[in-house]
Parts: structure tokens; sequence; C-alpha cells
């Protein structure tokens, strides 16, 4: 039995192209969401969606913003949080803040997440805290498992408390749903568990990562349940008034349409997070809906985009022009300290060769 599931594995690790199914059903996803998109939106009414944009209150839209920016702060604790993980903890919250937010604004906006945010990130810190690619890449792996886990906890919690909401996007009888939040809360209290009984590694060879213990497991899930609440309660506050939908509710179809965007690959998952919302949200006016829609594009998508660019083009600039340091920063001074200590310990622990 052992042989037969051993066979099984090295044929999917050898033999499957993984990236390349990635790329194909990516594809797939967003050839179909833009078929749908289309079929909704062909007797759409331009007048009534900038109509619908107008009579959005200020005050709403400005507490989006707010969420927005709150959304966003979350963000860079990501990174923060997986740096202390990796063992770089001299790396100070200002530059893990700018990694993260550019990385993850950019990398919404241009697609393809893990590449083009992954290289915002190596370009930050490798020159403003001496961190390699290696360290980049477990940076994104703990920040990626933060993303997953705070998905799991809100969507598992959203689908037991309103699955037919989540009926509404996955087209599954409610019950379904429900049992579907349950194995998702249990998975998530199982992997809580497991990585507080002992240390865990993930990896192999000269990559692996060592797992948050329970307690700071349960502040990861945390980081990513404030992140993903404030950009619910930002859809929320541009969502037409009438008729009436629960946030929790809306919590539900807009974090699954946000994944399934995501899971596309594409610039701000255009097309697949909008058809997702405009079939799960039949009750409203399709005009009404498509101006919230735009609205909150503009402040999650445009808005941090043109900021993100300003910042790496001003810190380019910056690079540019100042002259390269005589002497090492006091990171690099600290780490290559840190380095030189178990070498001169191990030169004092050898035995004398003298005669």
């Amino acid at each position: 039995m052992q042989d037969w599931w051993r066979s099984i594995e090295s044929f999917l690790r050898d033999r499957v192209n993984w990236h390349r199914v990635g790329v194909v059903l990516g594809i797939s996803i967003t050839v179909i969401a833009l078929y749908v998109l289309y079929k909704l939106l062909r007797g759409i009414n331009p007048r009534e969606v900038i109509d619908a944009i107008k009579q959005t209150s200020p005050l709403n839209v400005l507490i989006a913003a707010l969420f927005v920016a709150a959304g966003y702060i979350a963000l860079t604790f990501y990174d923060y949080f997986a740096l202390k993980t990796i063992g770089r903890v001299r790396v100070p919250y200002r530059i893990a803040a700018i990694a993260g937010f550019t990385s993850y604004s950019i990398g919404h906006n241009v697609g393809f997440t893990v590449f083009s945010g992954g290289t915002v990130r190596y370009r930050i810190y490798s020159t403003a805290a001496n961190l390699s690619a290696l360290d980049v890449a477990k940076i994104c792996f703990v920040a990626g498992l933060t993303f997953w886990l705070g998905n799991i906890t809100v969507l598992g919690a959203g689908f037991i408390i309103h699955p037919e909401a989540a009926s509404a996007v996955l087209h599954l009888p409610w019950e379904w749903s429900r049992a579907i939040g349950i194995a998702m809360i249990g998975g998530l209290v199982v992997y809580v568990l497991w990585v507080s009984r002992a240390p865990r590694t993930f990896g192999r060879g000269g990559w692996s990562v060592t797992l948050p213990g329970g307690r700071l497991t349960i502040l990861q899930i945390a980081i990513g349940v404030v992140d993903l609440t404030c950009c619910a309660a930002a859809m929320y506050m541009l969502m037409p008034a009438t008729p009436e939908i629960d946030f929790i509710s809306l919590a539900v179809i807009f974090i699954t349409a946000m994944l399934l965007g995501f899971a596309a690959h594409t610039p701000g998952g255009i097309g697949v997070f909008d058809a997702t919302m405009l079939i799960a949200l039949p009750q409203f006016g399709t005009e009404e809906l498509v101006g919230a829609l735009l609205l909150f594009r503009l402040l999650y998508y445009i808005v941090p985009f043109a900021l993100s660019l300003g910042i790496v083009a001003f810190r380019e600039f910056v690079l540019g022009v100042k002259p390269p340091p005589a002497h090492p920063t006091p990171l690099e001074a600290a780490e290559a300290a840190m380095q030189k200590k178990p070498r001169a310990a191990k030169r004092r622990r050898a035995p004398s060769t003298a005669v």
C-alpha cells in the first residue's frame, strides 16, 4: 500500500507540470468569466452606472477608503510577521511596510502576484536589508500562509453562519456549504493543535521554514482576518442601500469572488471577481452593483497602485543618486557579527596542534 502511494506521489511530483496546470486553469477561469460578464453587461446603460456612482454617499466612500487603508496596513504585518518567523528580527517595520504595501498593490494589479509581488519584495529587501533570494522566498511562503489561514477562518465561519451566501457562489445545497465550512474550521483547529505540540518544519534540503507555534499561529490568523474583514467592510460601505444585505453574507460572497480572481491570475481579478459578484447578488440592480464595483476598484486597486509606483520610482531615484556606503549599515554589521560568533566559538573549541 505504501509503495502504491509513493508511486502516485512520485508521478505527481515528477511527471505533472503543476505550473502549466495552474496557467491553463487560470486561463480557463478567465475566459469563462469574461464570457459570463459579457452576457451580464451587454444590455447595461452606462449613464445609469454613472448616476449610481454619483448617488453614493461621500461619507460612505470616505469610510470605505479608511477600511481600505486599514486593510493595507494589515497587509504590511504579513511581511513583518514573516520576517520574525524566519529569524530576520533586525529588519525594521518601516522596511517591511514598504515591501508589503508595494508588493501587494503592484501584484494585485499586474497579476501573477507570486512572481510580480515577489520581484518587488526582492528588490526592496535586497537593497534595504541585504536579504537573499532565499530569505525573500521564505517571506513569500509565510505571508501566503497568513493569507490562506485568514481566508479559511473567515470563509469557514461564514459558510457555517450563512451557508445560503456560499451556495449563491458555489451553487451547492446550503447543507453542503455548511458541511464545507465545518470541515474548514475543523481542519484549521487540527492545524493549530499540530503546530502547538512540537516545532514543525516545512521544506527540504537548503530551503526550509519552521512554522509558527500555536500562539503565534493564532496571531497569524488574526492578521489575515483583520485584512479580509477590512476589505469586505470597504465593499459593504459601497453597496447600494437597497435591498439590504447583512455584512457576513456579503463578506462570504466577496471573499470567495476575490479568491476566484486570485486563482485566475488576472490583473485585479478582472472579469472573474466582477462576474462572481454579479451572479451571486442578483437582487441588486446591475447598474448599481457595477457602480459599487468600480468605486471599490478605484479605492482598492488603482489608488494604491499609483502610490506604490510613486514609492518605487522615488526609491529607485534615491538609490541611483545616493553613493554606496563606505561602511556597512548597522543591520549588515549586526548580521556579520552574528555570523562570526559561531566561527570564533569553533576555533576556541578546536584542539591545539602545537608540539
